[in-house]
C-alpha cells in the first residue's frame, strides 16, 4: 500500500491569466502561487472578492485551466491525470445546484454515477445520515429547506469518498442555528481524516474551525501561517479594568501609560505586549490609588489581522 501524501493540495507557482474580451484587458487571476496544504489539516483561504480564490479552487476543480505552475492533489497532478485529481477532491460551492424535481437520495445515486463509483460501493445511505436527511431520503429536493439544501451539497460532494473537500462559502446567506449544525459536520468530516479547505467571508468561522490560515491577495499569497502564529501579528491588546467607586479624571501615574477612562468605573489601557508587561500595569495601576473590582483583557481577532494584512499588501501591489 502507497504511504499517504505529506500534503493533502501541493501547488507550486501557479498562474493564471485570463485572455483579454472584447474592451476588458487580460487579467492576471494568480501570480505564481505556492500553497501547501497538509493532510488532514482545517486550511481556511481568506481573501478579498477578486483576490483569486475562486480562479485557485477552480483550477483543482478541473474547471479551469492553468497558465502555468503545477498542482497536485492527493499527490496527483491536476495535468498528467486529470480524472485521477478530480477523484480526489470533492467541492461545494457557493451556489446550490441541486435539481428541484428530484430526491435528495436519487441526487446522490446519479453523482455517484457520474464518478463511477459501482453501486456495490455507493454510501447514498450513510451518507443522507451523516446530513441528517435520512427522513428526507424521497422527499422532493424542491420541498427542503435552504439549510437542507447546504447539507445536500456536502453529500453530494463526498460521494466518491474523496480525501479532500472544499467548501467555497459554505454557510454565505444561513442563519446562526444552522452555521453551527454545518460546522459540527465539517469537524466530524476532519475526525474521520478528510482534509477540509474553507474558503469564507465570515473571519469567525476560520478562526473557530481551522488550525491553518491563509490569506490572497491580487492573486499573491500574502500570509499562510497556523492559527496561533497568525494571531500573534497584531501586536495590541486592551486592558479593561472595572474599579469600585467611580474616578473623576485618570491618574497622573497613569497617564503616561495612555490610560483613558471609558466610564466613570471603567478605564481601559491599550498596549503592546511585545513592550509592556501585564503585570508591571496592573500594579501601576494599583500603586495609583484606585481600586480594582474586575478585570479583563481584549485582544486582535483575525478580522484585525486581515485587514491589516490585505492594506499592506493592496499598497505594496
Amino acid at each position: 500500500m502507497s504511504a499517504l501524501p505529506e500534503f493533502a493540495v501541493d501547488v507550486r507557482g501557479l498562474e493564471k491569466t485570463y485572455a483579454a474580451q472584447g474592451r476588458a484587458p487580460a487579467k492576471h487571476a494568480l501570480k505564481g502561487i505556492d500553497l501547501q496544504i497538509p493532510r488532514g489539516s482545517m486550511f481556511a483561504l481568506l481573501g478579498p472578492n477578486g483576490a483569486g480564490k475562486s480562479t485557485f479552487i477552480n483550477i483543482l476543480a478541473g474547471l479551469v485551466v492553468k497558465s502555468a505552475g503545477s498542482a497536485r492533489i492527493w499527490d496527483i497532478d491536476v495535468d498528467s491525470d486529470p480524472r485521477a485529481a478530480r477523484a480526489a477532491i470533492g467541492v461545494v460551492p457557493q451556489e446550490l445546484n441541486i435539481d428541484p424535481f428530484f430526491t435528495p437520495r436519487e441526487i446522490l445515486e446519479i453523482n455517484a454515477g457520474l464518478y463511477g463509483v459501482p453501486k456495490s460501493e455507493r454510501r447514498t445511505d450513510e451518507l443522507l445520515e451523516a446530513v441528517g436527511l435520512k427522513d428526507k431520503a424521497r422527499a422532493y429536493a424542491r420541498t427542503l429547506s435552504g439549510g437542507m439544501r447546504r447539507r445536500l451539497m456536502v453529500a453530494k460532494a463526498m460521494v466518491h469518498n474523496p480525501p479532500v473537500l472544499v467548501l467555497d462559502e459554505p454557510t454565505a446567506g444561513v442563519d446562526v442555528e444552522l452555521r453551527q449544525q454545518l460546522w459540527s459536520h465539517v469537524r466530524e468530516l476532519n475526525r474521520r481524516g478528510i482534509t477540509i479547505l474553507l474558503t469564507t467571508h465570515y473571519l469567525e468561522e476560520a478562526e473557530e474551525l481551522c488550525d491553518t490560515i491563509a490569506i490572497i491577495n491580487h492573486g499573491q499569497v500574502v500570509a499562510c501561517e497556523p492559527k496561533t502564529e497568525l494571531m500573534r501579528r497584531v501586536d495590541a491588546k486592551a486592558l479593561r479594568v472595572s474599579l469600585s467607586s467611580p474616578a473623576g479624571t485618570v491618574p497622573a501615574s497613569l497617564v503616561a501609560w495612555g490610560a483613558e477612562l471609558a466610564e466613570p468605573n471603567q478605564l481601559v489601557v491599550r498596549y503592546q505586549p511585545s513592550k509592556t508587561q501585564m503585570g508591571a500595569l496592573i500594579t501601576a495601576i494599583q500603586q495609583s490609588g484606585l481600586e480594582i473590582a474586575d478585570i479583563t483583557t481584549e485582544q486582535s481577532d483575525l478580522e484585525d489581522i486581515f485587514l491589516q494584512i490585505t492594506r499592506d499588501s493592496s499598497k505594496a501591489a
